[in-house]
């Protein structure tokens, strides 16, 4: 199976959304998708950041996906895990998003890590 995991409010929280000077690593989200790779299956980290942003958060929290990539509509995607209601890939799984009434506009604009 191919498994897609965003960045943002999904394997990291944003600073702007826990008051801290840095994003930290979402361990409840981690260890899902720790638990899908040692099952075997393909997993691929991506962003709507880009793939820079990917990769960097990628090395940061130590996971080894198969594939990073720009987060968007695919077909050969079987699952997705996401902090927003989206649908891009065959089954769509909607993470907790930490403070959802925190504005992400300007850390979006920043990125502070």
């Amino acid at each position: 199976m191919r498994i897609a995991f965003d960045i943002d409010d999904t394997l990291i929280i944003p600073s702007v959304a826990t008051g801290l000077e840095k994003n930290i690593p979402n361990y409840e989200t981690i260890s899902i998708y720790r638990w899908f790779k040692s099952q075997g299956h393909y997993m691929i980290i991506w962003s709507g950041s880009g793939v820079k942003w990917a990769k960097q958060w990628s090395s940061q929290l130590g996971l080894s996906p198969d594939e990073i990539r720009v987060k968007q509509k695919s077909n050969d995607v079987d699952l997705t895990f996401d902090d927003c209601d989206i649908d891009l890939g065959k089954v769509n799984i909607k993470v907790k998003r930490i403070n959802n009434s925190i504005s992400r506009k300007e850390w979006n604009k920043i990125k502070i890590d």
